[in-house]
């Protein structure tokens, strides 16, 4: 049997989100928006009620076409907010429409987000070596300088802690405990 941080869990979605994407360096702007958004989205609330919601969230966002999303106009807006599939923040959906905006304005900066984003670790994962949850941070000054970076950008959700667990899930930082299988294979 494989060890896994216990985190997951053992419900299947939680699983296979551990073992096939959390801490995978993500370096596609694409998926880059997609976390960000549900990172958002989750903000306040667990993550396995994001992922049980993902599907809808990847219809009701067009797959995160950040360049369609962008684009949302109040109707667009008023019908996610109908949209029982996903998490009906209203100040959240608006944010996710400013942060396709904000996005687009990054991607013309630094020739795409993933450039942007992976600037900060010098396009290097920061492999830690933690022994147990309780070692894991919600943040640290490198999350703190990515939010407020972000923030001054015009993002919207983008806490400190936000941004961490961004981090960890697209592989900016290998928070996988050492005992874990997918430790030294991120």
């Amino acid at each position: 049997m494989k060890t896994r941080c216990g985190w997951c869990g053992d419900d299947p979605l939680y699983v296979a989100y551990h073992d096939e994407e959390w801490g995978v360096p993500v370096r596609d702007d694409k998926t880059l928006f997609e976390f960000l958004i549900l990172e958002t989205f989750q903000a306040g609330l667990s993550w396995i009620t994001v992922l049980r919601k993902r599907e809808n969230f990847r219809k009701a966002f067009d797959y995160f076409d950040y360049k369609k999303v962008a684009k949302y106009d109040a109707s667009k807006i008023e019908a996610l907010l109908e949209n029982e599939g996903i998490i009906r923040n209203k100040l959240k959906v608006k944010a996710a429409v400013t942060n396709a905006q904000a996005f687009l304005e990054v991607q013309k900066e630094f020739g795409s987000f993933s450039n942007y984003i992976w600037g900060f670790v010098d396009g290097n994962p920061i492999k830690n070596a933690l022994k147990s949850l309780k070692e894991a941070p919600a943040n640290t000054p490198l999350s703190d300088a990515i939010s407020k970076d972000l923030k001054k950008r015009g993002f919207k959700f983008v806490g400190t802690t936000v941004v961490y667990a961004h981090m960890q899930a697209t592989g900016m930082v290998n928070d996988h405990l050492i005992d874990c299988f997918r430790y030294q294979e991120v």
